[in-house]
């Protein structure tokens, strides 16, 4: 089974799963994660109709988005401050921004470009040392100080849950799905119809994270990989 045939597979799965959980399956959104493979991956994914895709590093985003300018591409990696505008320049959404420092960064490089950058505050629900993000006690701090940067528009939360234990993974996306209806709700009317997103699931525990609201699933070795 070659990539386009996975890809097919895992969206008919998507919304099998979706129509379990009593949600349509436009709700949520299929993000090919291709870190693993080059543009010619990229490529068969495409032809397949894949149309998003999630990057962890600048040097492969940059080339990838380029060759695929109408696709929609999100950084989901670890983000370094000297690459905030390589990250800008290609990104439509950054899932993975933890820091202020990063948040004011991209709002700077935004309003350079005559754009508002959409990101996502990476939370660690589970309270790994492992994982990246806020906790989700700083995580609505972080937000009142993203809403104060003109050129940045928070869309929501991404999380990434324990690998191993499916019904601890759910009980992650459960709990980042509340945090995410407290800080709706404490937004301005704008905010709160724009706080809309929640990136959570991968290859191994994204239907956990379908029956608990994700709007966005990355997966990325149950498309790009033939041993998974």
């Amino acid at each position: 089974m070659g990539i386009a045939e996975r890809y097919e597979k895992v969206e008919e799965e998507l919304a099998q799963e979706c129509a379990l959980a009593g949600r349509d399956p436009k709700e949520v959104r299929l993000v090919a994660v291709s870190k693993t493979v080059g543009v010619e991956g990229v490529g068969e994914a495409y032809a397949a109709g894949a149309r998003d895709f999630g990057e962890n590093r600048p040097d492969q985003i940059v080339p990838k988005s380029q060759a695929f300018p109408d696709a929609r591409w999100h950084f989901i990696g670890n983000i370094q401050s000297r690459r905030i505008r390589d990250i800008v320049d290609s990104a439509s959404l950054i899932h993975s921004v933890y820091q202020e420092k990063h948040a004011r960064k991209i709002d700077e490089v935004a309003r350079e470009k005559g754009i508002v950058q959409d990101i996502l505050i990476e939370v660690n629900v589970s309270g790994e040392e492992s994982k990246s993000g806020v906790s989700p006690d700083e995580a609505e701090a972080l937000v009142d100080v993203c809403e104060t940067l003109p050129n940045v528009r928070v869309r929501g939360f991404m999380t990434m849950a324990p690998q191993g234990d499916l019904e601890i993974a759910r009980r992650c996306f459960e709990g980042l799905a509340k945090l995410a209806e407290k800080v709706r709700a404490s937004l301005p009317a704008s905010s709160a119809e724009a706080f809309d997103e929640l990136s959570m699931g991968m290859s191994e525990d994204w239907r956990e994270a379908v029956h608990a609201g994700a709007t966005i699933v990355r997966i990325g070795r149950a498309i790009f990989s033939d041993s998974f």
